[in-house]
């Protein structure tokens, strides 16, 4: 049976992973509760919960940079949800694109080889 809805966590909370429809770029990551999660179903625009502010926000409400669902996906253990929008502006509150605009360096492969990494 495919699922229809999301696991939610103990927390009533899913991760949700929001990515352009017409790029695949990820754009943010939030979480969404099941009021969110209905609202964006319902409308098309997306909704999540604010954890910091304990309610629900429609992405774009005051900066005006809303994201139309374009389609929903729900991954194979019903606990993440993936948005693709189209978006109407930046993604990031800091008016980047992307949340994801800070590239950190990884180890090279020489450093990499010191490094006791447990399993």
């Amino acid at each position: 049976m495919e699922a229809r809805e999301p696991r939610y966590g103990p927390d009533g909370l899913v991760t949700a992973v929001v990515q352009d429809a017409a790029t695949a770029e990820v754009l943010m990551v939030a979480h969404m509760n099941r009021d969110a999660w209905e609202a964006t179903m319902r409308t098309r625009h997306a909704t999540f919960f604010s954890r910091s502010r304990q309610r629900l926000w429609e992405k774009g409400e005051t900066s005006g940079n809303t994201m139309h669902v374009r389609t929903v996906r729900i991954d194979c253990d019903g606990d993440a949800v993936l948005l693709q929008v189209d978006p109407d502006g930046p993604a990031c509150h800091t008016g980047e694109r992307t949340c994801f605009f800070t590239e950190v360096d990884v180890a090279t492969e020489d450093a990499g080889a010191n490094t006791k990494v447990d399993s």
